[in-house]
């Protein structure tokens, strides 16, 4: 059984692992009674930790929201993942942050045991962002958004050349991008926004009721509304491979994996032009077949007509005779000779 001390820092832990803890639960996970866990709650809000209680039998816990933020208590692969991320916004990955990131980056790196310490750097070290590799995200901006996601509440803000009313339901990064799920109540309909091009201020709008999520599955719905609506030609290519290899060259925002069954898979994705796909799915190096449009299918079949007959070896062409060194004209003429 942990001592008395080690045993409210776990305590701390599983309380913050997660938002709600039945007394028996977590008794179970401290090898204690739920008389001692009682005791152990007591303990942490004398302390200072807000601890929001349930009464009856099946009564639990949840750490609540105080005045200020109570220390936390993080696991070694959770300390990495902290650091390693606000390196990446000292960066500049989100802009309005990157001062705050390396005060908070500078404490948890100088209480990191040494073990840790190099499982950062080497983390680190192995990562290289060029100039302008991915659009920057206003951090107000993405906040704001994702309080109004939590809250269910409208919001209202300028994007390209107009004003969007919409219901926000998620944020989505996708590749280099974050993007916003909304309803826009204008356009009475699901749409996609990027959230670098969401202009400020994000003004607040009426609480909401939230929908039915698009089609049931908001990455699907996410996925094709980057990879396939915005284009001319949208298609569906089966694979004769498994969703695992092909997926390995494969990024998420040129199309969605479809898996079929275990030895093929099907790929949804768009273009403005029929030869971007046609290469694209060609320099994958899988067989395939192609479902739709009817037009990819001819295109397809022509250009692989037309790259076999490029690769066919042409017939051998008769070299020309070459002329004798007697005559200028043409080979010697044959002479009888005298008698």
């Amino acid at each position: 059984m942990l001592q008395t001390s080690a045993r409210l820092l776990r305590l701390l832990s599983l309380l913050q692992s997660r938002p709600d803890w039945q007394g028996t639960e977590l008794a179970d996970r401290l090898d204690v009674t739920t008389r001692t866990v009682r005791r152990d709650i007591d303990r942490l809000r004398d302390l200072g930790y807000p601890v929001d209680s349930t009464p009856g039998i099946a009564g639990g816990y949840r750490l609540g929201v105080g005045a200020a933020l109570p220390p936390l208590l993080l696991d070694d692969d959770e300390a990495v993942a902290v650091a390693v991320g606000l390196r990446g916004a000292a960066a500049g990955w989100v802009t309005g942050i990157e001062e705050s990131s390396l005060r908070a980056l500078s404490k948890i790196e100088q209480i990191l045991p040494s073990r840790l310490r190099h499982r950062v750097s080497g983390l680190q070290s192995a990562i290289m962002l060029l100039p302008g590799d991915c659009p920057v995200v206003d951090a107000d901006v993405l906040t704001a958004l994702a309080s109004a996601c939590r809250a269910h509440e409208g919001v209202r803000f300028g994007y390209r050349d107009s004003t969007r009313r919409v219901e926000p339901y998620r944020l989505v990064r996708a590749g280099r991008n974050w993007y916003l799920l909304a309803y826009d109540l204008d356009r009475a309909d699901w749409r996609t926004f990027r959230v670098d091009r969401v202009g400020r201020p994000i003004q607040p709008g009426a609480r909401f009721t939230p929908r039915p999520e698009p089609a049931g599955d908001t990455a699907t719905y996410v996925s094709d509304s980057l990879t396939r609506a915005p284009y001319q030609y949208q298609a569906t290519i089966l694979f004769h491979a498994p969703l695992a290899d092909v997926a390995q060259t494969t990024s998420p925002t040129a199309g969605r994996l479809e898996a079929r069954d275990e030895n093929s898979c099907l790929y949804h994705t768009g273009a403005e032009a029929l030869d971007s796909i046609a290469i694209y799915i060609a320099l994958k190096g899988f067989d395939f077949e192609v479902l739709d449009p009817p037009e990819l299918k001819d295109f397809v079949a022509e250009l692989g007509a037309r790259l076999t007959r490029s690769a066919a070896t042409p017939a051998a062409t008769p070299r020309p005779a070459v002329p004798g060194p007697s005559s200028p004209s043409g080979p010697r003429s044959r002479r009888t000779a005298p008698r």
